[in-house]
């Protein structure tokens, strides 16, 4: 029951709202001194307190308020001068305690905004709140073909996640942005992601959900009141976000089309078939029955502190980019072109270890950049990295590669054959300039093609160029080109001049 998504927005104007949690890289977790190592064997990074074992007491951890005020500040939100924490009953089993400690009415960061540019035109999001909350734990499924509880045989709980911090970031509704709308929830989660690893609070790796999102779409006639919302939950690629949205709109779509209505339910992304399919309905605030944590003091952040932590706070993303525009000479073709390819980070990192930023660009937004869209993932999350492509760079500089061998130097690199060095030396890929090592080759050529021999005799040196394709094709590629120009004018008797 879905219908395509043209005939979608054609007909209908969506409002999407995205809710990002960020799990901070803190040493503890939030309310204990608990490891917060990814990875670690399943429930060995627990404690009474984030168990919830009777006479356990929490802790609030100083760190990760001063990374929610750093990151409520980089949102251009306020920040309250006091707040304290609620307890959210909680109905689930990976949380032990059968609430949760978060934020409710009081949250730390309010009244925000996101700028984010999409193909030249800017979208200001509203940032309604960031506020801290505790993570709950992981439920492993066991013995269904999805992974999920349906079909499941029994269920695991792995209590690690429990208790490290976790900053959702929530948006006011975002309408206005038509047919744009996936690619704007994606830019602005990219947007976030990005200005969290700049401040280092965070690893923000979505393939291993330390940055999860939930987006929240609904549509409705344009003009009418907006529609019911679904909210798509814990999408975790960037790619994902779009394509959940998108789904979204041309699902809602359908059933309008056909005479229902949109529940307001919570989804799940199946990234195999870019679908959602339907969680469970969604609860409201009044369902959680919030109430204030009894055993945490209010927070009360001085101003003195949080102007410090403004003060100190690193350039972030959007101010980076402009001024690697100015420094690289960069049209905003260019620049959007390094956006979209999610590329500017690693260019700046391979330009920053010695390379120009004119090469950095080429092989990122080239070989790398089509091996990405050809797998479905973004550049950084390829097997290769800056110091691979500074690497290449330095051996096409250097004369030992052309860029035909760099791309297959490249493709090595990508299938797992080791560094740039290794996969030369394992494929045979030098550059082969020596004039005794290629002389035959050019006698091949000349003799093969006497028809264009004879016409740069005559005068037509452009027809050289034929002959050097016959060599490089002789040589698989691993000829020095100028070389084997200059050995078939000399062969010929010819002067280029």
């Amino acid at each position: 029951m879905t219908v395509t998504y043209d005939d979608a927005i054609a007909a209908y104007s969506p409002v999407i709202g995205l809710e990002v949690h960020v799990e901070l890289g803190t040493a503890s977790k939030m309310f204990c001194g608990c490891p917060t190592a990814f990875g670690a064997p399943p429930n060995t990074q627990v404690c009474p307190t984030c168990l919830g074992l009777p006479g356990s007491l929490p802790v609030a951890n100083r760190k990760a308020i001063e990374s929610i005020i750093r990151l409520g500040l980089a949102l251009n939100c306020s920040i309250a001068s006091w707040c304290r924490f609620a307890r959210k009953n909680y109905f689930y089993p990976d949380m032990p305690k059968d609430f949760q400690i978060s934020q409710y009415d009081e949250p730390i960061c309010i009244d925000g905004y996101l700028d984010v540019e999409v193909e030249g035109r800017n979208y200001r999001i509203g940032i309604e709140r960031v506020h801290l909350e505790e993570d709950t734990g992981k439920s492993v499924h066991v013995g269904g073909a999805t992974g999920r509880i349906h079909g499941a045989s029994h269920s695991l709980v792995d209590y690690n996640r429990a208790g490290i911090p976790l900053v959702e970031v929530v948006t006011k509704p975002v309408p206005g942005t038509g047919a744009m709308a996936p690619v704007v929830a994606k830019a602005y989660v990219t947007e976030l992601r990005d200005i969290c690893r700049t401040l280092g609070i965070s690893d923000v790796r979505m393939e291993e959900g330390s940055l999860r999102c939930d987006a929240n779409v609904s549509i409705a006639p344009a003009g009418a009141p907006w529609g019911t919302r679904s909210e798509t939950k814990n999408v975790n690629s960037l790619r994902s976000v779009e394509r959940a949205v998108r789904h979204e709109i041309s699902r809602q779509a359908g059933v309008l089309n056909a005479g229902g209505r949109v529940v307001q339910e919570t989804r799940h992304f199946q990234e195999d078939s870019g679908t959602t399919i339907s969680g469970r309905s969604k609860e409201t605030a009044e369902d959680y029955r919030y109430f204030p944590e009894p055993d945490l003091v209010p927070v009360a952040p001085p101003a003195d502190w949080v102007e410090e932590l403004r003060a100190g706070l690193p350039e972030l993303p959007a101010a980076r980019r402009r001024r690697l525009q100015n420094e690289w000479n960069l049209s905003d073709l260019d620049l959007q072109s390094l956006l979209n390819a999610g590329a500017v980070e690693p260019v700046e990192a391979t330009v920053a270890l010695g390379a120009s930023p004119d090469a950095a660009r080429k092989w990122w937004l080239g070989e790398v950049a089509r091996a990405a869209n050809a797998a479905g993932v973004e550049v950084t999350e390829l097997p290769i990295t800056p110091a691979d492509v500074h690497a290449v760079i330095k051996l096409v500089d250097a004369g030992s590669l052309n860029d035909k061998l760099a791309r297959q130097v490249i493709e090595g690199v990508l299938a797992g054959e080791g560094t740039p060095e290794e996969v030369v030396a394992a494929r045979g890929l030098a550059v082969v300039s020596d004039t005794g090592a290629l002389a035959a080759a050019v006698d091949e050529a000349i003799a093969a093609n006497a028809d264009v021999a004879e016409k740069i005799r005559g005068g037509k040196v452009a027809a050289v160029g034929a002959l050097v394709g016959a060599v490089m094709k002789t040589t698989r590629g691993q000829a020095d080109a100028a070389t084997v120009k200059s050995l078939i004018l000399d062969r010929l008797g010819v002067s280029e001049g």
